[in-house]
């Protein structure tokens, strides 16, 4: 691994930045009447997309908003530059850790979507109409009402499947908002979120960009790297990296298999384990370090597998650390899809060895590794609380596998897994350890105690439903 390329500026990288960030500050104050400051980052926006497609529609609608006579079409297109430049800062931090790492390079063509169902095009309007009026207001003018007018159009979108991508993003996204009225007494914006937020949701309105990605049936062994766990007051996920390798003797490809499932906000720690427990074959083969063969389960050109218990069983013994030093290195990652070329989606799996360890005090409580001289530091905050893996586990360690992610203009490394000698043997603590079960002493106990309370909301649950 040629962690001293993660220090080098990637070129164009800082101006792409500012052009996204200029267009954000316009957002806050709102794209009505547009202040010369505001104009500013409108024509920013536009100079960075010179030269391409987009260049004659996007200065047409920074003049047109500038001007405060921005329609639908105009806002569209600006989020569509947004969306583009944050496309080339992902590509061109993906290319440097193909460098980094030295792997395949990873497949950037997004693969033609699958078939499409129609989209009731009122409900798509209607989405539109209302994120354009948040734009207008700016994240300074809303207020309780401007944000419940997403209310029914979330509605009227949650009974069909089609649509429930957008309608989950616009729900939790006017909630957020919610939240923070009024905007003009708001003494924090987050500015980066919500207009990554407002951008997605606005294109996702459009015919066609929401449509399903192409979907193959393939058969193979998964290899699991480890499990990254997403965590929300109502719902968690467990997204398992793996390394896959085909049946047929093809290239074996980097994957993830997400289980997901609603959760009340009383469930913590390793008590998210007991909601994901349906999907025990995927769970127990995370837990017990064993391979999982997989028989015509459905793969997306991304690299996603869509998960089905009875398509896959438990093989024999696989450790992880081996699966990085041997098949991770030749693992080609998956296409991306445009709107998912953002910096933040960047997790690329990756193995750490024969680093140290920087002293606490001098990098003010962080961990951070000296690998050959450079210093990485551990993304501590992602290590989930539903596993044995902790800071100070991550400081004793020599080696670490973990997912290499892009965040406040520098790399991070979040760990999956580490390695640490323990009376001279080499013990792995992985953050996954839990999730088909343990007899470890500390999860024990948090299980019953997730148990206990599982039981009561259930039992709550089946009352209120008998009434």
């Amino acid at each position: 691994m040629r962690a001293d390329l993660l220090l080098d500026d990637v070129e164009g990288l800082d101006e792409a930045l500012a052009a996204v960030d200029g267009f954000d500050a316009v957002l806050v104050g709102g794209l009505l009447r547009p202040r010369p400051a505001q104009a500013d980052g409108l024509s920013g926006l536009a100079d960075a997309v010179a030269g391409t497609p987009l260049a004659s529609r996007v200065a047409e609608a920074a003049e047109k908003t500038s001007a405060g006579g921005g329609d639908e079409g105009h806002f569209v297109a600006l989020a569509a530059a947004r969306t583009a430049l944050l496309g080339s800062v992902h590509d061109a931090l993906v290319a440097r850790v193909d460098e980094v790492t030295g792997r395949p390079v990873a497949d950037t063509a997004a693969a033609a979507p699958g078939a499409g169902e129609d989209r009731p095009g009122n409900l798509l309007v209607a989405a539109r109409g209302w994120l354009c009026d948040l734009a207008r207001a700016g994240w300074q003018g809303i207020d309780h009402e401007l944000v419940g007018g997403a209310a029914p159009v979330v509605s009227a979108m949650l009974p069909d499947p089609a649509l429930r991508r957008l309608a989950t993003l616009l729900d939790g996204f006017a909630a957020e908002l919610a939240a923070c009225c009024p905007g003009a007494a708001l003494e924090r914006v987050p500015v980066r979120r919500w207009a990554d937020l407002w951008t997605r949701a606005l294109l996702l309105t459009l015919p066609g960009a929401a449509s399903a990605p192409a979907v193959d049936a393939v058969s193979g062994r998964l290899l699991p790297l480890g499990v990254d766990v997403h965590e929300h007051a109502t719902a968690v996920q467990a997204q398992v990296h793996a390394v896959f390798e085909p049946a047929d003797g093809g290239a074996s490809r980097l994957v993830r298999a997400s289980v997901s499932a609603p959760k009340p906000d009383t469930i913590l720690g390793a008590g998210l384990w007991q909601l994901l427990r349906p999907h025990m074959s995927l769970l127990a083969a995370v837990g017990e370090g064993r391979v999982v063969e997989l028989d015509a389960m459905p793969l997306t050109a991304e690299g996603d597998l869509l998960w089905d218990d009875a398509r896959a069983r438990a093989g024999e013994p696989a450790d992880a650390f081996t699966t990085a030093r041997v098949a991770l290195p030749t693992a080609a990652a998956g296409a991306v899809s445009p709107l998912d070329r953002h910096p933040a989606r960047i997790a690329v799996p990756v193995l750490v060895e024969g680093y140290g360890v920087a002293d606490a005090e001098e990098v003010a409580g962080e961990v951070v590794l000296d690998v050959a001289g450079c210093r990485l530091r551990v993304d501590t905050d992602r290590i989930p609380a539903a596993g044995p893996l902790t800071p100070e586990a991550v400081a004793s360690s020599g080696a670490c596998l973990g997912l290499l992610r892009w965040d406040a203009g520098r790399f991070l490394l979040q760990p999956l897994a580490v390695e640490r000698t323990v009376r001279k043997k080499p013990v792995a603590v992985h953050a996954g350890a839990w999730a088909g079960g343990t007899t470890d002493k500390a999860g024990v106990r948090a299980e019953k105690a997730a148990t206990d309370a599982v039981t009561v909301l259930r039992e709550r649950a089946g009352r209120l439903l008998r009434k």
